[in-house]
């Protein structure tokens, strides 16, 4: 069965992003470059809130040609929910139209086993708390920011996690991969 997964960094004292929405913190080594691309060739559909859709659409597509990470960007079917875009015109994009548990629903069913990556905080509490999400990947960054936006600060509920895996990085990251405690 496809998993859904959610991959995003976060600093050690919990922020997806700075206070003024900065990432200029992440560390993106050759390293970690080649696990995001492992993950990216995994992935089969990309799923973005609005915001997240309109950073990404705005670099990706005139990213430099010798990024490996442009081809899996822009070529990967895209899957956008927002209820502020009325369209989305980056390549292989879509615009939700249906609920999210419909939505995910249909892209269970489809054919192939790749995975469905989430890639938004705001978005990935959404999927937490309707209990959609199969897996979250934490890639901790050894930074302190003292200020910023929280990660999964949108849930609603406790949600019990269990410790799958670690996978340690030579810069100090660390990608702690979580199951739902109820589901692992």
């Amino acid at each position: 069965m496809k998993k859904i997964i959610c991959q995003l960094s976060v600093s050690l004292d919990g922020y997806f992003e700075g206070p003024n929405r900065e990432l200029d913190w992440h560390l993106f080594d050759d390293e970690l470059k080649a696990f995001v691309i492992e993950t990216l060739a995994a992935a089969e559909v990309l799923i973005m809130g609005g915001r997240n859709y309109e950073l990404m659409a705005g670099y990706w597509p005139t990213a430099v040609d010798d990024d490996p990470i442009k081809g899996y960007m822009n070529g990967t079917p895209k899957l956008v929910f927002s209820r502020r875009l009325k369209e989305v015109r980056w390549e292989n994009s879509r615009l939700a139209t249906r609920p999210i548990e419909e939505e995910v629903a249909a892209l269970r069913r489809a054919p192939g086993d790749g995975l469905l990556w989430v890639g938004a905080s705001g978005l990935a509490a959404e999927f937490l708390d309707r209990s959609l999400l199969d897996e979250l990947r934490v890639v901790f960054t050894p930074v302190l920011l003292g200020a910023g936006h929280s990660l999964l600060a949108g849930i609603t509920r406790r949600h019990p996690l269990k410790l799958a895996s670690t996978r340690p990085f030579g810069s100090g990251v660390i990608v702690a991969t979580y199951v739902p405690a109820a589901r692992g």
